[in-house]
This record gives C-alpha cells, sequence and structure tokens, in this order.
C-alpha cells in the first residue's frame, strides 16, 4: 500500500484540505509525509525602459523567496504537528508546480501525491491552465485530488 506521501501545498485554503486529508490517510496507513512548496516562476515585465531593468532586479531576492516559503510550508508543518505526525519540508523556487511535484516525488521515492484542485473550468483553466491537470497528465504515480 501506500508508504511515502507527497503533500503539494500553496498556503491556499484548498491547501489546507489535502494537507488534512494527507494526515487522515497517514495515520490509516502509518505512512511518511513530505509537504512541497513550489514558488511559481517570476514573470519579467512585459514593457520597461533600459533605466528601469538597471534600477530594479527582475526577480525578487532569493532571501526574500525562501523567507516566503518558509513562511508557507511552516503553517502545514504545524498542521502536521498538530495531528501528533511529522513531515519533511521542501520548497523548489522557480519551477512550475506541476513539473517540481512530479520530480520531487520521484526523486525522494513518493508512491502517493496529494493535492488539491482548484476546480477552474472554461475560460480560466484555458488561461491559467491546471497545475493538478498537469500532474495527472504526467504521473506515473497514483494523485489524489482533494476539493
Amino acid at each position: 500500500m501506500y508508504r511515502h506521501f507527497l503533500i503539494a501545498f500553496d498556503g491556499s485554503e484548498l491547501s489546507n484540505k489535502a494537507v488534512e486529508q494527507g494526515i487522515a490517510l497517514a495515520k490509516t496507513l502509518s505512512a511518511r509525509l513530505t509537504v512541497l512548496y513550489a514558488s511559481p516562476p517570476l514573470a519579467l515585465p512585459l514593457y520597461f525602459s533600459p533605466e528601469e531593468s538597471a534600477a530594479q532586479p527582475a526577480t525578487m531576492p532569493s532571501e526574500e523567496v525562501a523567507k516566503e516559503a518558509a513562511d508557507i510550508l511552516s503553517t502545514a508543518k504545524e498542521t502536521v504537528a498538530q495531528a501528533g505526525l511529522s513531515c519533511d519540508a521542501i520548497h523548489v523556487p522557480g519551477t512550475p508546480a506541476w513539473e517540481a511535484i512530479l520530480g520531487e516525488a520521484k526523486r525522494i521515492g513518493c508512491d502517493l501525491i496529494i493535492m488539491a484542485s482548484h476546480g477552474r473550468s472554461g475560460l480560466s483553466a484555458v488561461l491559467l491552465g491546471s497545475e493538478t491537470q498537469k500532474v495527472l497528465t504526467h504521473s506515473d504515480i497514483p494523485v489524489l485530488v482533494v476539493r
């Protein structure tokens, strides 16, 4: 059965539900938990002058990205600890979430991925894409989607 879960977490209310489901299942199956946060790649501005680009860095400083990730992951770790379990936490910066989820799940030997679906449909799903859909499409590891 499942022994090691990777829970994708972005700090949203829905991803909190994914953590709660992961905790419940981990308790039942005595499984290990790893929580992952993937900081999105930072977009460059569409229009800027050479003076602006020299005066302002094009990306958020890595210290700020790391602090934001630590804050987000600490929320998940606290929830897991309150349930009497422990978890590992991984931050993957600058990579699309679906790639980070699949890459890390394989790298650390997870046999179940747990993640939330924001349930976008129609034009917003086309424009924004769906990280969950991409994971489902490309994963050879079972995925539990929480809504």
